[in-house]
């Protein structure tokens, strides 16, 4: 299992909100390069970022401080929050960014999800972001009629291979991970699934890593030092 630090962008800084809410918002770090780089000290192949201010609005505000944190490291990054047009999609693969996460898209558009995954293969993810068993859009603030699972089992059949799942009620609260829900997934579908929200600790990590998924996002774990990060990913190797 791959383990995916996180940073969360806004106006150009790391930070990380608290269950979605705006806010609810801590700044960590105004150097956001910096921490990627941490995190690729600590031994990390793999980064997991999102413009908050991008899923809230869809636009690319924070692109040129992504850009910067894929030129300055090695690490595979991939990059969500706003990306509601093809034109978007080419811009981030046009900088080199190595997977595009459609979130709100892919549940009201989603002939553009298909067409992204045709055009760009093996590089397109779709963010699942679940609140109380349905998926919600536009940054968290509205919640969707489609029910999780009918929406990834969708995704799965127009040829998406990456599922980001997010339980908003865990995320940034250091409640734990939604264990259950990522075993009936990982039951049900056959994508690679990175959890994220609510991965609070060393239990969470075995725990998701012992259901054999693809993935597992850490944000404030990392930065209030719940998680050590070199030890998770050692232990998930």
């Amino acid at each position: 299992m791959f383990i995916f630090p996180a940073i969360d962008l806004y106006e150009g800084k790391a930070v990380r909100l608290y269950k979605g809410d705006y806010a609810k918002m801590t700044v960590y770090s105004e150097d956001p390069l910096a921490v990627a780089k941490d995190f690729e000290a600590c031994g990390a192949k793999h980064l997991h970022m999102v413009d908050l201010a991008g899923a809230r609005d869809g636009t690319t505000p924070n692109l040129a401080t992504v850009c910067k944190i894929k030129e300055n490291t090695s690490l595979f990054c991939e990059i969500g929050g706003g990306v509601r047009n093809m034109e978007i999609v080419d811009r981030y693969m046009d900088a080199g960014l190595d997977r595009v996460i459609l979130g709100t898209a892919a549940v009201t558009d989603p002939a553009f999800a298909e067409a992204a995954a045709k055009k760009y293969p093996g590089h397109i993810a779709v963010g699942v972001d679940i609140k109380d068993g349905f998926v919600a859009v536009k940054g968290w603030t509205e919640k969707s009629t489609e029910t999780a699972f009918d929406f990834c089992k969708k995704m799965q059949s127009i040829g998406i291979g990456t599922l980001i799942c997010t339980d908003i009620s865990r995320d940034g609260a250091m409640q734990g991970t939604n264990v259950e829900l990522y075993r009936a997934l990982a039951k049900e579908l056959n994508m690679q699934i990175i959890a994220s929200g609510g991965v609070s600790s060393m239990d969470d990590v075995r725990a998701l890593k012992a259901l054999g998924i693809y993935g597992a996002i850490v944000g404030k774990a990392y930065y209030t030092g719940a998680i050590d990060l070199r030890r998770a990913i050692e232990e998930t190797k």
